[in-house]
């Protein structure tokens, strides 16, 4: 008996006797067979197939071609590996064109011989099983960025995925978040995955550093600009040139300052204090700040042309207690790594210790979890780190989410069958096609939950 997963091809065509034959030449495949753009759109949301024959003419039109080119531009939407062949009339060269502009894979004149159809459908699932593994084995060379990160929330993995995204552009990214949540680790993952990567990562902190000191840090100056300025200095945004700077904290950034960054946000030049020379500079900004730039607008305290300079991508950072999982997740990894720095690979954390990692809201982030956690390493007589040795205390079951894999997936069923039904407007058809169910499945659904279209 074989192991081998049969390939699902979706056939999307509304002529039965077409629907038949074509089922019948691709028996070694599970075929998948809609008749128009709305039952194809569900079959590719429930299967997600990796190769799709489909006609142009659907319908309510099927005497034209409107139906199936929004269905091409819908299915490489919603699944962009998806190979699509598109089949077409005799005289329809020029819509087949239009198709592989669009990112078809490929176009097949009707009527077909079954033969030839077979050997470009097996060709479609052969490229795309490279792609596939091109894919994973880039994955595996290249360097992971964002390494250093320790997530399985949704929230950050989307996060995760912005940053990959933006990497290699010279777009200014601003990071929102509470101390402690990680925007350093996320500024140096996104310098990383950048084409700067081999250039300097340079990171100032403008709440930690005395005004009075800030713009020479941040600019340089010249020798003699004041007392004690024996030697030309260049400052951090000099300094990064080339690279990436980050500027940590920067709704404490005085307002003159920010004056003369908006400048050379906009001039990618700067002066040193004392010179007159303008210095042509090449630099990704990223700034991050646990303030709320908006609200320092309104109270005058930030300049709103420069937040708008600053936040061409904008990046809000979850905290540790909002992220489901993580406190433990991070919390393992944490004890390893300082239990191999004290020699006490055999440490690690009780159950007890772990609920209550899991329970506590974490004011402070990783930052305060790390600070704990390497403390308790230190401190702890016994080879299992117990609630005393971290110093906290479980948090009430009430408090506690539930761990019932029952009752958790019939929360989410329940919040998914209420979120799609408002979507579709009460349709039921239409919400059962969004959950990727059956319209008798989502009544069923309806029902143990009590709820009413």
């Amino acid at each position: 008996m074989t192991t081998e997963k049969i390939r699902q091809l979706l056939v999307v065509e509304d002529d039965p006797a077409l629907q038949k034959q074509i089922r019948w030449s691709f028996d070694q495949y599970n075929v998948l067979l809609a008749n128009d753009r709305e039952s194809a759109l569900s079959q590719i949301r429930r299967h997600t197939p990796a190769v799709v024959t489909m006609d142009l003419g659907l319908p309510p039109n099927a005497d034209g071609v409107s139906e199936g080119f929004k269905l091409l531009e819908q299915i490489l939407a919603t699944a962009p590996d998806t190979k699509i062949i598109v089949l077409t009339g005799q005289n329809e060269q020029t819509n087949a064109l239009r198709a592989i502009a669009l990112g078809a894979y490929d176009f097949f004149v009707k009527p077909f011989e079954p033969e030839t159809l077979n050997l470009t459908v097996e060709r479609a699932f052969r490229f795309y099983d490279l792609q596939q593994e091109n894919r994973r084995l880039q994955a595996m060379q290249q360097p992971d960025a964002l390494g250093a990160l320790i997530t399985r929330d949704p929230e950050m993995l989307r996060i995760c995925r912005t940053i990959e995204k933006v990497a290699p552009t010279n777009a200014t990214i601003l990071l929102l978040g509470e101390s402690g949540t990680g925007k350093e680790v996320l500024a140096r993952g996104l310098h990383t995955a950048s084409p700067r990567s081999d250039t300097r990562f340079v990171a100032i902190n403008c709440a930690a550093i005395p005004e009075n000191l800030l713009e020479s840090e941040l600019f340089g100056y010249e020798k003699g600009a004041f007392t004690g300025a024996v030697k030309t200095t260049p400052g951090k945004i000099e300094t990064a040139h080339q690279g990436t700077l980050m500027l940590d904290e920067i709704g404490d950034l005085p307002m003159p300052l920010q004056a003369k960054l908006l400048r050379f946000l906009q001039e990618r030049v700067i002066e040193r204090i004392g010179g007159r020379q303008e210095i042509p500079i090449d630099v990704r900004i990223v700034c991050a700040t646990h303030q709320d730039l908006k609200n320092l607008i309104r109270e005058g305290r930030f300049r709103e042309d420069l937040y708008y300079r600053l936040a061409e991508i904008v990046i809000n950072i979850p905290p540790l207690r909002d992220r489901a999982g993580d406190a433990a997740l991070i919390a393992h990894a944490l004890v390893r790594k300082f239990s191999n720095e004290q020699n006490r690979s055999n440490l690690s954390l009780s159950a007890e210790a772990v609920e209550a990692i899991s329970t506590y809201p974490w004011p402070g982030n990783v930052r305060e979890l790390e600070n704990c956690l390497k403390r308790a390493t230190i401190m702890a007589d016994g080879n299992s780190l117990t609630v005393d040795d971290i110093g906290l205390d479980i948090a009430s079951a009430e408090n506690a989410a539930p761990l019932d894999l029952r009752t958790i997936r019939d929360n989410a069923e329940r919040q998914a069958v209420i979120v799609a039904i408002s979507r579709s407007n009460n349709n039921l058809v239409r919400a059962a096609d969004l959950l990727g169910i059956s319209r008798p499945t989502l009544y069923d659904l309806m029902h143990k939950f009590g709820l009413k279209s």
